[in-house]
């Protein structure tokens, strides 16, 4: 009995609509003879399948006859193939697997099967997670076994085995009783020498002598208080310590401005407790405060007292401070002469040596 390959009837073949099935691309030996059996089969011209796929007629012929070289890149060679398999009725995709069979791309490497690989992993895992947890277990046996080798029994010290005699509660001849002697003195080279001052020389710098008790009540006497120094405790603001003679120092915050003649503003700030401000000497301006009792004045480095309004004439701090400059240059100055030396010093001092004799004149 011969077997049926599949053989239509003429009956079939005699209708009017009967068209023979396209060739399997599969079947054929190459590409190119299965696109030429499928061409022969449609009965179609190679002109018409170039008008109807719009490509080249000598890119098809190319095809036909396997000659993969003259084909441009490998994109529109790809689509060539796509085009030409569905013009002649025959399956796109397999053609387009069978031209990348047959003309490989050189630039794509070469890549392992994912698959092969997928599966060697599997049959190799159980033996890898035995070896991991195998050398995991190994190290951790290593390491207890070190520790628990270096283990020791803890033992008594050498030093409380061996009775001392200067442990605490322990002194010979008395029990649960300790000693202490009185402090000793500091050393020798720990004590602070006496003050040496200069005979004569604090006489000369100030114009008080210092042996005299009424001299230095005197002095005392007649000397003006100091006061409190400017000590400055944030930032500074204004004209440089030079060029001023009035600083203005912020106990608390308070906002300050100063307005010259002329209207322009000098200085406007709101100044933080601490902060201080030096004014201009002989600048025609006007100080204005939020709170007068929140700014001390000081006047030629010594504190000279607060604002006492709202509004204060710079002019009147400049004057106050060069006033009490020339005051301490006038009390100062009769310091400065040299004191008369006293009966003691007049004693010690040698006799003066007689002025010299006249030569004599010979008579002419």
């Amino acid at each position: 009995m011969a077997l049926d390959t599949g053989s239509v009837p003429e009956e079939f073949r005699a209708h009017p609509d009967w068209k023979d099935p396209a060739p399997s691309i599969v079947e054929a030996v190459t590409l190119g003879e299965g696109l030429r059996m499928a061409r022969d089969a449609c009965g179609k011209s190679m002109a018409e399948l170039s008008a109807v796929t719009r490509v080249h007629a000598r890119y098809l012929t190319a095809l036909e006859q396997n000659d993969f070289s003259i084909l441009p890149s490998r994109v529109f060679s790809t689509g060539y193939v796509r085009a030409y398999a569905a013009a002649l009725g025959v399956d796109e995709q397999l053609a387009v697997e069978r031209f990348k069979r047959e003309c490989p791309d050189p630039s794509m490497p070469l890549q392992a099967p994912v698959g092969v690989a997928f599966e060697e992993v599997r049959r190799y895992s159980p033996r890898l997670i035995a070896a991991g947890l195998a050398l995991v277990l190994a190290v951790v046996g290593w390491n207890v076994f070190q520790r628990v080798s270096l283990m020791r029994a803890p033992h008594p010290s050498a030093l409380t085995a061996t009775p001392e005699s200067w442990t605490l509660g322990a002194v010979p001849g008395q029990e649960g009783f300790m000693r202490l002697s009185a402090p000793q003195p500091a050393p020798p080279d720990q004590s602070v020498p006496a003050l040496y001052i200069t005979p004569g020389l604090e006489a000369q710098l100030t114009g008080i002598n210092p042996g005299s008790a009424e001299a230095l009540a005197a002095a005392a006497a007649d000397a003006t208080p100091v006061q409190k120094a400017f000590n400055p405790r944030g930032a500074i603001y204004g004209a440089s310590a030079t060029a001023s003679q009035v600083v203005l120092q912020a106990r608390k915050a308070a906002s300050l401005v100063v307005h010259m003649a002329d209207g322009r503003v000098l200085f406007a700030r709101q100044l933080v407790a601490g902060e201080a401000w030096r004014a201009p000497n002989g600048a025609a301006a006007t100080i204005e405060t939020s709170d007068p009792t929140a700014f001390d004045v000081y006047l030629n480095g010594e504190h000279g007292g607060g604002l006492q309004a709202v509004m204060t004439p710079l002019s009147q701090l400049n004057s106050r401070a060069m006033a009490l400059a020339r005051q301490t240059a006038a009390a100062v100055a009769p310091q400065a002469r040299p004191a008369p030396p006293s009966t003691t010093e007049a004693e010690a001092q040698p006799d003066a040596a007689p002025p010299p004799a006249a030569p004599d004149t010979v008579p002419g």
